[in-house]
């Protein structure tokens, strides 16, 4: 049985989206393949991987540089971040030969080829990363609660809930949760100063990945306010839990959502976000199906079969079967 190891800079400790990504993939190739999941590469079992499947071009870049010297062009795959995408691409020399170097590049999302240098963009293949679908829980007529998840960090630009949730604080009807550990102490401050500020909204620090699903499931919104992404594992998780997404206008959230989608907000612009939790609270006391919450419901789940399990597994054996046929 072929082994593929996947190299990740974060393992399960970290709990974050790179993790999240390893593991998933290591359940959806076992069985055919004899999978590991490795921080740095070479290793003591590095002579029996047939396949590299790396996690992040600049970080994983050492493990990359030194697979391409032991197997020169042939059996690697460099899956590229929002990071990679859109910022290390752009100046870093590292990341940037960590494209040369593979034979597929992986983006998680529909407008990720856009970002790469036409001469890589050949090498670009879409696979939509997957979660199990689930069902939303009841949610409360009366008040609208809207969640964000993620580390707070400055590419999460938590910042703009901050304010937002500054200018909704005379709607008592809106409720805010917000998960996530301080990677950056000083937005923890800025969190813990909002809460004191507004009663309505909560920092809930971090929370194992189980409940933080279920509390997606009951909210009737996800915020996600980020920066850069290059595919948000949370935006999937909530379209597959039947719940709408607020999300920044950026690449890597149109990318998951599509083009047409009703949800965006300029990044960083507090004053939206806030209009259109006003917008989707107001839907709940009108039947009109045109209101905007049962809009962004309908959206989701046109996107949902995007996100089926089945189709990120097929589209990754169908890679290392590639990746394998070039020897």
């Amino acid at each position: 049985m072929p082994q593929v190891v996947i190299v990740s800079p974060a393992l399960r400790d970290a709990n974050n989206g790179n993790w999240q990504t390893a593991r998933r993939w290591r359940q959806h190739l076992s069985g055919t393949f004899a999978v590991r999941i490795v921080k740095q590469w070479p290793d003591a079992q590095a002579d029996r991987d047939a396949v590299m499947i790396a996690l992040h071009a600049r970080r994983s870049a050492d493990a990359i540089t030194a697979w391409s010297a032991a197997h020169p062009g042939r059996g690697l795959a460099v899956t590229l971040t929002g990071t990679d995408l859109y910022r290390d691409l752009q100046t870093d020399a590292v990341a940037q030969h960590s494209l040369v170097l593979a034979q597929v590049l992986i983006v998680l999302q529909e407008c990720g080829p856009q970002a790469l240098p036409d001469a890589a963009r050949v090498k670009a293949r879409v696979i939509f990363q997957s979660t199990t679908a689930r069902q939303p829980l009841p949610k409360s007529p009366q008040r609208l609660r809207a969640v964000m998840v993620g580390h707070l960090r400055e590419e999460k630009s938590p910042e703009t809930l901050f304010a937002a949730a500054r200018l909704l604080a005379a709607h008592p009807d809106i409720c805010i949760d917000h998960i996530g550990e301080a990677l950056d102490p000083t937005l923890g401050e800025a969190a813990r100063v909002t809460a004191a500020a507004v009663p309505r909204y909560r920092w809930l620090g971090g929370l194992p990945h189980e409940a933080t699903r279920r509390r997606i499931q009951r909210a009737h919104l996800l915020i996600h306010a980020s920066r850069m992404e290059g595919g948000a594992h949370v935006v999937m998780e909530a379209v597959a839990s039947g719940t709408p997404v607020l999300a920044s206008r950026i690449d890597g959230n149109v990318g998951m959502l599509g083009a047409d989608y009703a949800g965006y907000f300029p990044w960083g612009d507090a004053d939206a976000l806030a209009a259109l939790l006003l917008r989707c609270r107001d839907s709940l006391h009108t039947p009109d199906r045109d209101a905007l919450l049962p809009t962004l419901i309908a959206q989701c789940r046109q996107r949902a079969p995007l996100f089926e399990p089945a189709a990120e597994r097929s589209a990754l054996r169908d890679l290392v079967h590639e990746l394998l046929g070039a020897y």
